[in-house]
């Protein structure tokens, strides 16, 4: 009967540990109303200074990781809506130097976003780089998906991505 009741047990511990999602989806609006997305875990949110194509602005970054994947969005407001078009691309190309790949797409249509989708290398060698760069008015937007190229599921880095609404 011991045994019985010790195999009972942990069978439905193991139960209870491949219920326990990776993936703990929440959905996520911006303290100043600036978006919403699906986050995958819990996000984090830092500020800072950088430089957009010559245009010092402040970015603030919310992201949050799972299984070694970096789920981020960034913000930051141009000094107009002309020049936040016209940042797309410098946003892009510092990504892309960050982890040593080349652009392998055009300028951005205004209004549509500017994608990209690049392979390079990182602290622990390759990585991938997938996301959306956005300008609404003057506000710019950088939605991306970092992780190693063989490791991040096409299914959660799609929601991810998809799932981001700037108000």
């Amino acid at each position: 009967m011991h045994i019985r009741h010790l195999f009972t047990a942990s069978v439905a511990a193991a139960l209870l540990c491949g219920c326990s999602p990776t993936y703990n989806w929440r959905d996520y609006a911006s303290p100043d109303g600036a978006y919403r997305i699906l986050f995958p875990a819990k996000p984090s949110t830092h500020t800072r200074s950088i430089d957009l194509g010559g245009i010092r602005v402040e970015m603030t970054m919310t992201a949050a990781e799972v299984e070694g994947n970096t789920f981020a969005v960034g913000t930051a407001v141009a000094p107009d809506a002309a020049m936040a078009q016209a940042t797309l691309p410098a946003m892009r190309q510092a990504l892309l130097r960050n982890i040593g790949a080349t652009p392998e797409a055009p300028a951005p249509e205004p209004g549509k976003p500017l994608a990209v989708d690049a392979t390079g290398k990182g602290n622990g060698g390759p990585v991938r780089l997938v996301g959306r760069f956005v300008a609404k008015g003057a506000r710019v937007y950088q939605v991306i998906v970092v992780g190693k190229p063989n490791a991040m599921p096409p299914e959660q880095t799609e929601q991810f991505l998809s799932s981001f609404a700037p108000q």
